[in-house]
């Protein structure tokens, strides 16, 4: 079973417009809800692959009901609060392809809930082969949170994979997460360096066993410590870019349980990734275009001892 810890669950609502213009009325040709945050995004391709799932984090109120009934083949092992799931708002431009998003805030988790998921979580840790940290801190939740989780995870023997940004990550990195995998504009706010690479060796010295680093649409650039690599799909594809880095962390997940070498993980994280853009929203991918684009990655790189 694959863990996946979404603290900041949403529902994702997606609208399809002709055309966004500022200041103007807008008719919506298409409407798509999801269970959406991160760590439920990667869930669902996980699913979709064909892995055992169990999904935990916060649900509550009227929004809560609505994400917790319409969760994919998982395990709903998410924590009831008193507030209300937050939703998020993306409105894509048929026209142009571009995506604007409106994100509102989680509910404030109160000390006794936040007391209950710790409980929850050190036992589904127990019987997990890996965990997924994703996404951003629900008010109320300390900033060093990803930290604790991710020692609870590493006591129990269990990789985990982080995705998050700002403190928090910085916090966790100090941990040694097994994984983590920013985006290069977090990696940059991490480390203080805009070449991708060099900042990938320089969070690994912070802590992090291994680190993949999403380039977007030029694709990932790994520093683990069994070589460096660079994932480059063969083609940029235009389309809906959200949920595409988790499909990514998805991928990786994947090889890791299935033991992959890590060419070939970071290959699937890839494929998946770009199959997402395809997709009309988060958290799926279309699976002809992953079929064929996984054999046609390039990966380029070097295995070490490093």
């Amino acid at each position: 079973m694959i863990l996946t810890v979404t603290l900041n669950s949403a529902l994702d609502v997606t609208y399809r417009v002709p055309a966004l213009r500022p200041h103007a009325t807008h008719r919506v040709t298409a409407v798509t809800e999801r269970p959406g945050g991160k760590g439920l995004n990667v869930a669902r391709v996980l699913a979709a692959l064909g892995h055992e799932v169990t999904v935990t984090g916060f649900a509550g109120g009227a929004t809560g009901r609505v994400v917790r009934d319409r969760l994919p083949d998982v395990t709903d092992a998410l924590v009831q609060v008193s507030g209300t799931t937050r939703r998020t708002i993306a409105v894509v431009d048929e026209r142009t392809g571009d995506t604007t998003r409106l994100n509102e805030p989680g509910p404030v988790i109160t000390p006794a809930e936040w007391s209950a998921f710790q409980e929850a979580y050190t036992d589904l840790v127990a019987g997990a082969q890996a965990v997924a940290l994703c996404g951003s801190l629900p008010p109320g939740v300390p900033v060093g949170a990803y930290a604790g989780l991710v020692r609870t995870a590493r006591a129990a023997g269990v990789p985990v994979l982080l995705d998050t940004r700002g403190e928090p990550l910085r916090r966790a990195v100090a941990a040694r997460p097994d994984l983590i995998k920013p985006s290069a504009d977090e990696l940059a706010e991490l480390t203080g360096s805009h070449e991708p690479l060099r900042a990938t060796l320089d969070a690994r010295r912070r802590g992090a066993r291994a680190v993949v680093a999403s380039l977007g649409p030029e694709g990932l650039v790994a520093a683990t410590p069994e070589g460096r690599w660079r994932a480059t799909p063969p083609a940029r594809l235009r389309g809906n870019p959200a949920g595409a880095g988790d499909s990514a962390s998805a991928g990786l997940l994947s090889g890791l349980v299935d033991r992959l070498p890590w060419p070939q993980r970071l290959a699937r994280a890839v494929a998946l990734s770009a199959a997402t853009v395809l997709s009309p929203a988060a958290g799926e991918f279309d699976r002809s275009v992953y079929e064929e684009l996984v054999g046609r990655v390039a990966v380029t790189g070097e295995a070490s001892a490093a």
